[in-house]
């Protein structure tokens, strides 16, 4: 396999790429002999991992390899040749970790796999009772569930994190989840191994950004909560002082193989009943865990454990794979021999001491060890963890590991010998020297730390075995957690916060990285790797408090110390310093402290090793540079060259050192440290692509580090400055603070950008370079930075900086010169001239955007879309960049101006943002027509014209200014008009020059004022029509009026809103300096302190048109004006504040007045009057209906009944005479009683309270008159209005509105233009239509044929437009339909529902089809008159009429009632219907009772009752398909379907629907029938009579009498005499037989 993958890499090496190249290199310092060895591999290397002694690299495509010992599968790798992980072909992984000893992927799905060492659990494999468990050779599926949830749902893993004896993963949902071992998971539990991942609680509701793993400490990088929600601390910190955390075993006594479980987050000891005792780590976590070294001694990170080959069994023996390796007696072996000195480890509880432990076979021991042959203790051991010894949480690891002996080593100067990549196994004998060794490094250790140890330092050599025998019945180890970057899509995709990591962004709400972030560490703690100021293990994440605030933007770990990175680039260490590897001697290491950089260099990424740290950053040019601070290694010593001792020292490095060879690798991505090993990822640059993008980031690293000086150095200290108000004045006090604020949003923004193009530059070959912020933030770029450089401006202009420049220099003292060390050019005399420039200093970065993206821009062809968007991109920020200087200098100039034209009368004008564009002191411009002896004096500003004539000033703004050139009329006069809302006047300039300069100028400024490019456009035309407020304040209807909205010319046009000082306000459409169209008022009524409302049309600045008036006291008028006057139709309701009774008046109106025919419903009274008005007052004929029943008609004069008139009581009696007031008869009259008798005389009195009778009383002799009959003789309705002059009033506004002056006097295609225009304003005016509503508009959009002649073809679709046209209130048609339906449900609802009225409401409806057929015959004019013939298209075969459903399908005869009683009647049908069964209460109240009384006999009885002849009768019923027998005790059995068709007559409205549901039964009635025939026949009427009064009696129908007499009423005359209108006769006669029968 390791042949094949050599010949493959020889191959493939002349296609090798040319991004993604990785160098690897063993971390030795900057030693000349060093040559990173390049990976050749053929496709680019998107990220490396590195464990203690081996490591992964993930290519492009998602191809994992693995290189150097991968002891899990007894192989060897050598780098130059990786081996692929066949295993993983078909996983798309995107991520890759290691650990100490295992290795992990994250596929594109978020799925994890893992595969290593197991032996803590690391692996998440639960099995651990077989020997596979305790190594997994290939990769294992490891599902992290999230249990909280119902159901359980699997978690989304977008990064990984490997320690030691732990794993991390990080979620979608910026979570972190732990498996493994020991107090670095920051799990709450006392039971390891954690097989199954779980969440770290402690961090739940957090924001984790990022996680990285040390050795067995974990620390994360996490986005800061608000102020308010802050609360970063867990338990409050304290300490055991009764136990020191620095102790020292002896010889013979066992160091404890636990680590500190079973301390508090604080490191205070928990008990042994809190400890669980042996059952919380099995013993067979111990085993397997280290590999050793052919001295014996195990070459992991812990010594306490045996051999990986052996595996220690539930009951406590380890065996070999192919031999059984020697124990002790009671079953356990010791996991460490006492081997080279080194004290042993203690064991677990059950495991005991054995001195003497070695291999039984010594052959087997070889063998075991050859395995290892490339592997020395000095290379394969962390060499910086000895002191860990020292300090009570080094026993918080299950196994302490065995590079801390080394790490004391160092800390002694013990010289370590290297080769170039890897160390040569040296024999080691186990003689008494290393245990001095030991004891020279804890003492070294000791020095090191005085004067920073706790007070319980100085006992550590005063334990006893009882207190290490407690300590083995503690909690097992905990391993530290970390989590690399994570990852993400190429898009920079937005999450709610955070930060952009290196395969992707993460993120904050806009897109960018946020800076806000804080840095939590946990786990072990004995080098001060935590960073929390002690040497204390925190068993939970607890946070870093002195990096917040920093701007931390990504983290690292190293196996026992810690690295922050900072936006700042600046990088902050702290932890194990044995080699070095912090960068920093400063004290103590304990605590964050900033690494030693050389001037110059900018920090963009960091990485820590063993005993090592590796930085990237930024140099003189544009190709990054590698910093190395850690071990350093003599050249002149061979590797692996003799034993350690105390005398050969090891060097390394006080700060940061240049790696020498970095030049040679190409432009550095991303670097990578783990064990001994460096790798490093480099792109050649193609095409200057990289280097491009390489320079951006340096440039904005560059920046904001300037930006955070001048931050620190100038804008903290004047802000916090209490003297800073006094000293700058209030106007420029309050522009400093603004110019703060945009000055920070600039830098924030800079510094996230810098942040943003790091984690690019890590995956840039995997990114697509549209994804850059500053293309798909570039908005958001150009909003920051003209903000920015307008506070500049605006505080140049009022003066700012010279007195800021004297507050500087009283507030920094001699720190004056950190400030002059900033600005970039050679100092003025004028010092305020170098603040100016310090703070338009970051302007110039608008260019470097520009030159860049043109860079970026040339390496793409120019149809691609990648060089389109960088294009654009490069012109935007180009065209801001030149747009700022051009401001930039015209903030000078206003500057200079306003300092050479100081003085009281100019201060006014004066303001911040206001910039001098040109000015006539030189008497360029004057005014036309001016006195010889005046001065005036024009002002251009970049908002207003400002003309100055001596002390008073005329302002005009720009934003409604018009200018245009006077053309010569040979007076020689250079004229320029100008135009304004108030007022207009001609200026003359002195040359033609001048003329065009000021012309020129003008039109660029108002272009600039209303958002245009400041081009300015041709003289004239530009600007006519805008939009812009102005507040007028001269004379007239606007005075002191604000507004804002359209303007044409200076005038008032289009939309807008105009605000009067005493509160009136109109929001609405403007024309020609007027409201004219659609608007909304609100006027004030001072007296009962409310709002008069308007809202509706306006024309020529009055109320005109339809529109609803709501008044302040209470009522409600919606109907039209004409001159503001309430004018037409129109409906008023009074409210609740009316001083007159409640009540509502419909009807016409004319001037403000009653008059015409209309309905007054006097709620109150209980009374409502329909007739006739005039001048407020009811006159003419009219017809009264009182609550009580009582009905009047008659006449009016002066509000009063007088004349002849009728009055029927609720009991039909009836007086008919001559009325002389309300209710009043004086005179002639009859009165009728129910009975039939009458007196006739003469009358006098009040109907309510008596009556005088002189007359003569006569009782007939004829039989007692029906009711239809009394009716006829009362003769109702002769003095009511006709029905064809009710509601004429709304039948005109119609016409009105289709553009006629009277009823059918118009332009039809005006009508129809008018239509369009109403149907088009609705749907572009009316926000809150409904779905519904804009497909009905949309479809009446299009305009039929209206013009051609009518045919049974097109026929259809005018029927189905007026259906549409109806269904809308902005169409005529559809607002006529409505009104009249109103109208209607007002005169006979409530107490207009009185059965005297049926007669008028049906000639009502008559009346209104008449009316609306007109209408409709207008916009059709195709259409024939009422009972027309519409003539059949040329060529078509003639249909016969087979009543009503066929005349759909063919209709020849066009009446107004089939047309449109469809549109009316099912919206008129409630209150006609209620009148109807008030008239026929009576009637129906027999026929229902008959009915119910024949319902009672069965089916068989009744039939033969009603005279059906036997041969009719069913003898079967079908029940859901099956038949049954009809008998004779069945009842509702026959002929079932037409009962249930004849009921559906009560669900229908129209007459013609009506008459359908008849027709349908009869043919139900015919199946049948033919069913018991069998045969065909032919119905008689004595036949069918019968059987049809059956189905009417079974049918049950309630109030058939009103559907009866509503069909006769409203039928369509033309099938009366037909089919249908047999079947009706049928219905109408089976329903006075009903009345009539008698029940015996």
């Amino acid at each position: 396999m390791e042949r094949k993958e050599d010949r493959l890499t020889e191959e493939e090496v002349p296609s090798a790429p040319d991004r993604g190249l990785a160098h690897i290199w063993k971390s030795a310092g900057a030693s000349a002999q060093l040559c990173p060895e390049r990976l050749l591999l053929s496709k680019p290397v998107l990220q490396v991992a590195l464990g203690d002694h081996h490591g992964l690299l993930l290519t492009q495509g998602g191809l994992v390899y693995s290189f150097g010992e991968l002891l899990w599968r007894d192989q060897s790798v050598p780098a130059s040749a990786p081996l692929l992980e066949a295993s993983l072909l078909g996983t798309s992984v995107v991520r890759v970790a290691a650990g100490g000893f295992h290795c992990g992927v994250l596929s594109e799905h978020g799925s994890v796999y893992t595969w290593g060492e197991n032996t803590a659990g690391q692996c998440g494999l639960a099995e651990r009772s077989t020997a596979a468990s305790i190594t997994v050779s290939e990769p294992y599926l490891v599902n992290v569930v999230d249990s909280d949830v119902g159901p359980p749902a699997v978690v989304r893993v977008v990064d990984l994190a490997f320690g030691r004896e732990h794993s991390l993963a990080l979620s979608a949902q910026n979570e972190l989840w732990a498996w493994g071992s020991g107090c670095q998971l920051g799990l709450v539990t006392s039971t390891f191994p954690v097989c199954r991942p779980q969440k770290v609680e402690h961090l739940a509701g957090r924001h984790v950004i990022q996680v990285a793993c040390g050795a067995y400490h974990s620390v994360a990088l996490v986005r800061s909560l608000p102020a308010k929600n802050r609360n970063t601390q867990g338990a409050p910190e304290t300490r055991d002082r009764g136990r020191s955390p620095h102790f020292f075993v002896g010889e013979r006594e066992e160091l404890s193989a636990v680590d500190g479980g079973h301390y508090c987050p604080l490191g205070v000891e928990l008990t042994e009943g809190a400890s669980g005792g042996e059952s919380l780590t099995p013993p067979s976590r111990r085993g397997p865990r280290r590999r050793l070294h052919p001295d014996g001694r195990s070459a992991g990170s812990s010594p306490g454990s045996v051999s990986r080959s052996t595996r220690v069994t539930e009951g406590g023996k380890m065996n070999t794979k192919q031999e059984r390796l020697a124990v002790e007696p009671d079953g356990h072996s010791d996991a460490v021999a006492q081997t080279d000195g080194i004290p042993k480890s203690h064991a677990h509880t059950g495991w005991t001491a054995n001195k003497n432990f070695a291999f039984p076979d010594e052959l087997e021991l070889q063998s075991i060890l050859g395995k290892l042959s490339h592997h020395t203790l000095d290379k394969q051991g962390d060499t910086d963890s000895l002191s860990s010894y020292t300090s009570d949480d080094s026993y918080v690891s299950s196994t302490p590991p065995t590079d801390q002996f080394t790490a004391s080593f160092k800390e002694a100067q013990i010289k370590v010998e290297t080769n170039n990549n890897y160390a040569t196994p040296q024999p080691h004998s186990s003689s008494p020297l290393c245990v001095e060794e030991v004891r020279l490094c804890l003492g070294t250790e000791q020095q090191v730390l005085q004067g920073k140890k706790s007070s319980s330092l100085s006992n550590i050599n005063q334990w006893t075995k009882a207190s290490a025998a407690g300590r083995r019945r503690s909690l097992p180890g905990t391993p530290n957690r970390g989590s690399p970057r994570r990852q993400r899509p190429c898009d920079c995709r937005s999450s709610p916060g955070g930060h952009l990591q290196a395969a992707a962004c993460e993120v904050a709400t806009d897109g960018l990285p946020s800076l806000d972030t804080e840095v939590w560490s946990w786990g072990r703690g004995s080098e001060g790797q935590l960073g929390h100021g002690d040497q204390l293990a925190r068993l939970q994440p607890l946070c870093i408090k002195p990096l917040s605030g920093e701007e931390v933007i990504k983290v690292a770990a190293g196996s026992h110390h810690s690295l922050a990175l900072t936006a700042q680039c600046q990088v902050y260490s702290w932890g194990s310093n044995m080699c070095g590897q912090l960068g920093h001697v400063n004290s103590p290491v304990t605590v964050p402290q900033q690494a030693k950089l050389s001037d110059g260099l900018r920090v963009w990424d960091v990485s820590g090793g063993q005993s090592h740290s590796l930085l990237l950053a930024d140099g003189d040019c544009v190709q990054p540079v590698l910093l190395y601070c850690g071990q350093q290694q003599e050249p002149s010593k061979r590797p692996g060259q003799g034993q350690r001792s105390p005398s050969r020292a090891e060097s390394y490095t006080v700060r940061p050192t240049l790696l020498p060879f970095c030049s040679e690798m190409g432009y550095l991505s991303s670097v990578c440290s783990g064990g001994q090993t460096c790798v490093a990822l480099a792109d050649h640059n193609i095409m200057g692509f990289v280097s491009a993008i390489h320079e951006l980031a340096s440039s904005e690293r560059r920046i904001y580090c300037w930006l955070s000086s001048v931050r620190r150095i100038l804008l903290t200290p004047l802000r916090s400055r209490e003297s800073a108000s006094p000293s700058l004045g209030e106007p420029c006090t309050h522009l400093f603070f603004s110019l703060c604020e945009r000055f920070f949003h600039l830098s924030a923004l800079i510094g996230r950008h810098s942040a943003s193009l790091s984690y690019f530059l890590h995956h840039a070959q995997g990114r697509d370079v549209t994804c850059l912020p500053l293309l798909t933030h570039m908005q958001h770029f150009l909003d920051i930075y003209k903000e920015y450089c307008s506070s500049v401006g605006d505080f140049l202009v009022m003066g700012g900086f010279h007195s800021l420049h004297k507050l500087s220099l009283e507030c920094l003292g001699t720190q004056h010169t950190l400030l002059s060390s900033l600005c970039v050019s050679e100092k003025s005399a004028k010092e305020d001239v170098d603040l100016v420039l310090l703070f338009y200093r970051p302007l110039q970065q608008l260019h470097q955007y520009s030159r860049v993206l043109l860079k970026l821009a040339a390496c793409f062809d120019v149809l691609t879309p990648e060089y389109q968007s960088l294009h654009q991109g490069c012109s935007q920020y180009e065209c801001l960049s030149l747009s700022l200087l051009r401001r930039e200098k015209e903030s000078e100039s206003t500057f200079l101006f306003w300092k050479s034209h100081s003085g009281k009368t100019t201060e006014v004008l004066r303001l911040p943002q206001r910039r001098v564009v040109c000015e006539s002191s030189n008497r360029s411009l004057t005014l036309q027509n001016a006195g010889r002896f005046t001065n005036h004096w024009f002002i251009l500003f970049n908002d207003a014209l400002v003309h100055t004539q001596f002390s008073t000033h005329h302002v005009y703004p720009l934003s409604c200014l018009w200018v245009k050139p006077v053309s010569g009329d040979g007076s020689g006069l250079f004229a320029i008009s100008i135009t304004c809302p108030e007022e207009s006047f001609t200026l003359v300039a002195s040359t033609p020059q001048e003329k065009n300069k000021w012309l020129r100028s003008i039109n660029k400024a108002v272009d600039e004022v209303l958002g245009g490019g400041g081009e300015g456009s041709s003289p004239g035309v530009m600007g006519i029509s805008r939009t812009a407020s102005y507040t007028f304040t001269g004379e007239g209807r606007f005075k002191d009026a604000k507004y804002s909205g359209g303007w044409l010319a200076g005038r008032v046009h289009g939309r807008g809103t105009m605000k009067w000082p005493d509160g009136r306000t109109y929001s609405g459409n403007f024309k020609n300096g007027s409201e004219d169209g659609y608007g909304e008022c609100l006027m004030p009524n001072k007296e009962l302190n409310k709002h008069d409302s308007y809202q509706g049309q306006w024309k020529d600045g009055k109320i005109h048109g339809f529109g609803k008036y709501k008044y302040a006291r209470g009522e409600v008028y919606e109907g039209c004006f004409n001159d503001s006057q309430r004018h037409g139709y129109g409906m008023l309701s009074s409210g609740r504040l009316a001083k007159t009774s409640s009540s509502v008046f419909i009807g016409h109106w004319v001037h403000d007045k009653k008059t015409g025919y209309g309905v007054y419903d006097d709620i109150t009274r209980g009374e409502k009057y329909v007739g006739q008005w005039l001048d407020e007052q009811r006159h003419g004929s009219a017809v009264v209906v009182t609550q009580a029943g009582v009905y009047y008609e008659g006449t009016f004069r002066d509000n009063k009944m007088s004349g002849p008139g009728l009055l029927v009581s609720d009991d039909d009696t009836a007086l008919q005479g001559d009325f002389s007031d309300d209710w009043v008869i004086n005179g002639k009259g009859v009165l009728s009683l129910a009975n039939g008798d009458s007196v006739e005389g003469l009358f006098n009195g009040d109907w309510t309270s008596g009556l005088k009778v002189v007359g003569t009383y006569t009782k007939p002799t004829s039989d007692e008159p029906g009711i239809g009959n009394r009716e006829s003789q009362l003769r109702l309705g002769q003095y009511a209005v006709p029905a064809a002059q009710r509601w004429l009033c709304v039948f005109d506004e119609c016409w009105s509105r289709l553009g006629c002056e009277a009823a059918g006097k118009g332009e039809r295609s005006a009508a129809w233009e008018n239509i369009a225009v109403m149907i088009t304003n609705a749907r572009r005016h009316s926000p809150n239509l409904s779905r519904s509503q804009s497909k009905v508009l949309e479809s009446l959009e299009i305009i039929p044929q209206h013009g051609e002649p009518i045919t049974t073809t097109n026929y259809d679709n005018v029927r189905r437009y007026l259906i549409k046209a109806s269904e809308t209130p902005f169409h005529p048609v559809g607002w006529l339909v409505e009104t009249l339906v109103t109208v209607y449900r007002m005169t006979y609802v409530g107490v207009g529902s009185n059965r005297r009225l049926l007669q008028q409401a049906v000639q009502e409806v008559q009346a209104y089809l008449n009316h609306l057929y007109s209408i409709v015959c207008f916009l059709f004019p195709g259409l024939p008159e009422d009972g027309g013939i519409i003539p059949e298209p040329p060529g078509s075969p003639s249909k016969p009429l087979l009543g009503l459903d066929a005349a759909w399908q063919s209709v020849v005869v066009v009446s107004s009632s089939s047309l449109l009683l469809p549109l009316l009647l099912p919206r008129l049908y409630p209150p006609l219907f209620t009148l109807y069964c008030l008239r026929e209460e009576h009637l129906d109240a027999k026929y229902w009772e008959h009915t119910l009384r024949l319902n009672k006999q069965p089916d068989q009885s009744l039939l033969s009752f009603l005279a059906v002849q036997e041969k009719f009768w069913p003898v079967w019923m079908s029940i859901l398909g099956e038949k049954k027998q009809i008998v004779s005790t069945s009842k509702d059995a026959c002929f079932v379907s037409a009962v249930e068709t004849l009921q559906q007559i009560s669900t229908t409205f129209t007459p013609s629907d009506k008459l359908v549901v008849i027709q349908k039964t009869f043919e139900e009635l015919t199946q049948d029938v033919k069913h018991v025939q069998q045969n065909h026949f032919m119905w008689c009427m004595d036949d069918l009579l019968p059987l049809f009064l059956y189905v009417v009696v079974r049918a049950r129908i309630r109030n058939l009498g009103a559907e009866v007499n509503m069909i006769e009423d409203l039928m369509d005359p033309n099938i009366q005499h037909g089919e249908l209108g047999m079947m009706f006769t049928t219905l109408k006669a089976c329903y006075i037989q009903i009345q009539q029968e008698s029940a015996t």
